[in-house]
């Protein structure tokens, strides 16, 4: 019975290590795969890892009918076996719809990876679609680590090392960037709500946190 499975996760948890993994192991065993991306950080029509592993992709751009290019690609006597799509919070609701059909109607499995959250710990559209839709939604084991050691659960983006809450919901960045640049911190729940990047943390002294006294 084909699945449609959402792996979710922060950035930095390895989902684009997961998806390749899995195309690795059924190209091994002779089945072939269309792999979807949206604006991946190594370019236009590419899924690449933070390992360093990259491979060929189709960008599934805004408005495509991915249902319907599969459909084009068997019509013309291509084999698709599963499909694997990265960075699916970026993709329209409608587009999840199509992936569903894909299992549904063309019997495929579809493996899709996201974040679920944006910066400002709101829902991506595709990522809610996925949850709406998905057969089954898995949290991927890999645990990213905020700057403090805890378990990293929300994304934040960063100019110049600082937080920032405003702006548009998608702008393409990563972890680890230059100064003066838009980036990407994963941060425990607790330094996002503090707004407290590790930059910020080792600007200065960190205070224990107190509950309040009122002085008699």
């Amino acid at each position: 019975m084909s699945e449609l499975v959402f792996f979710s996760g922060t950035m930095d948890c390895g989902k684009s290590t997961l998806a390749l993994q899995i195309g690795h192991n059924r190209s091994a065993r002779g089945l072939q795969g269309v792999i979807f991306t949206r604006d991946d950080r190594a370019g236009e029509g590419k899924l690449s890892s933070r390992l360093g592993l990259v491979t060929e992709a189709v960008e599934a751009t805004e408005g495509m009918d991915l249902y319907a290019y599969l459909v084009d690609q068997l019509s013309k006597g291509g084999r698709v076996d599963y499909v694997i799509v990265d960075e699916a919070q970026f993709l329209a609701p409608d587009q999840i719809d199509q992936l569903a059909r894909i299992v549904d109607d063309l019997d495929m499995d579809v493996f899709a990876f996201g974040i679920t959250t944006d910066f400002r710990t709101k829902l991506f559209p595709g990522s809610q679609r996925l949850i709406e839709l998905a057969d089954r939604i898995e949290q991927l084991q890999v645990e990213a680590l905020c700057w403090c050691g805890a378990r990293a659960t929300h994304n934040a983006r960063t100019i110049d090392g600082a937080m920032v809450v405003e702006g548009a919901q998608v702008v393409v960045g990563d972890v680890n960037r230059p100064a003066g640049e838009i980036g990407y911190e994963v941060l425990c729940r607790r330094h996002h709500r503090k707004r407290m990047t590790s930059s910020a943390a080792h600007a200065g002294a960190l205070s224990p946190d107190v509950l309040p006294v009122n002085h008699v």
